[in-house]
């Protein structure tokens, strides 16, 4: 089944909404805006979600924000079981940083699963490996999903399907990115290309070179 696209919509109005706020406040601390970087994604700096973050990997370790300073980190929410647009999310993610080089593993990519019932620890842990060695794969409880999506403002939805085992997922398209020192700066939409996103990063990167 192909995404809802109106829950992207939602998320996306939020982040602009996040934006807009996150741009008044810079503009008191930098008259006429000036020195903030051209991101093509949603600037959110500043946002006042998407801040916090404490799951399982398939290991049975406890992963937050914090683990991955020093890096940039670009948070994606879906289910291993989606037909499209969680594997060409992270085929462009590994696409990406490829293309950045030895830049490419100050990168790190971690998948969330909205859908923990059909997600075993190992079943994950092989679906993130297809897309490279270091992307983290990580899962919750029921309860932990719901609240680690929330705190993010993801959308997440079950559709039924002709079996209890066979229902899809809707769920907001978009990754979250954070920079180097563990601040969410980004959301990017769905479809917006690798060479957007791999400018994006760039530009992050270079904060902290």
């Amino acid at each position: 089944m192909a995404l809802t696209h109106l829950p992207a919509r939602r998320a996306l109005l939020l982040a602009g909404v996040a934006s807009l706020t996150t741009l008044a406040a810079c503009d008191g601390a930098l008259p006429g805006g000036a020195g903030k970087p051209a991101f093509k994604a949603v600037d959110i700096t500043g946002a006042e979600y998407a801040r916090t973050l404490s799951l399982q990997d398939p290991d049975g370790r406890t992963r937050s924000l914090a683990d991955f300073k020093g890096k940039v980190v670009v948070v994606f929410f879906g289910y291993t079981q989606c037909p499209d647009v969680c594997p060409a999310t992270m085929a462009e993610l590994a696409e990406v940083k490829r293309s950045l080089g030895a830049d490419g593993a100050r990168v790190q990519g971690i998948f969330v699963t909205i859908d923990p019932a059909r997600d075993s620890a190992e079943l994950l842990k092989a679906y993130t490996a297809n897309f490279g060695p270091d992307i983290v794969g990580l899962r919750g409880t029921p309860e932990q999903t719901t609240a680690t999506a929330k705190e993010f403002k993801v959308f997440f939805n079950k559709v039924p399907g002709k079996t209890d085992t066979s229902y899809t997922m809707d769920h907001t398209a978009g990754s979250y990115v954070f920079d180097a020192k563990g601040r969410v700066r980004l959301f990017t939409r769905y479809g917006s290309g690798a060479q957007a996103l791999a400018d994006d990063l760039k530009l992050l990167l270079a904060e902290t070179a």
